[in-house]
């Protein structure tokens, strides 16, 4: 594994090509999410997908596997391998319920409340927490660009639904 160099982007020389600096950013904020999710997994022993569906189970007990996929803003299938997941490793419990058996009711086992009270925070991930913080008008504008950029990279669109912590 490579470890990172120390570049203070603020004191890059604005002789240096926007691009360039705007690249580096890019690097800073990937390297954020990259170390808080090294954080989580080596306190917790859970990925930080994993960490972010436990953490939404234990705050709405009984939700169901569309709930849970509409709250972390992923496909169902997404949220679908993330709980059997957790469910093999017991750490969640799928309970059919109700009139409609197909529905499934999600809870935590002791052993999931337990990962989940050690594990650092926030849950969501460190980006999702700082975007959160911004006021609408930056958010806007970020939406905006970021929109330009992926247009300029032709990238996939799908690959929004998956969760910053499995890439």
């Amino acid at each position: 594994m490579v470890e990172p160099v120390a570049v203070d982007v603020a004191a890059a020389p604005e002789s240096t090509p926007a691009a360039a600096r705007v690249l580096r950013r890019f690097r800073v904020v990937f390297n954020a999410v990259k170390t808080h999710f090294q954080q989580v997994e080596r306190r917790s022993g859970v990925g930080g997908a994993q960490l972010w569906a436990l953490s939404i189970i234990g705050a709405h007990p009984a939700i169901g596997v569309g709930g849970l996929g509409r709250s972390m803003d992923v496909h169902q299938t997404t949220a679908s391998n993330l709980v059997k997941a957790l469910v093999q490793r017991e750490l969640v419990v799928a309970q059919r319920s109700g009139p409609d058996r197909r529905a499934v009711q999600l809870r935590l086992t002791p052993t999931g409340a337990r990962i989940l009270r050690k594990a650092p925070g926030p849950f969501a991930g460190v980006l999702p927490d700082a975007l959160a913080r911004l006021d609408a008008a930056t958010l806007a504008r970020m939406d905006h660009d970021l929109g330009r950029l992926i247009d300029l990279l032709q990238a996939d669109q799908r690959a929004a639904g998956i969760p910053l912590a499995q890439m």
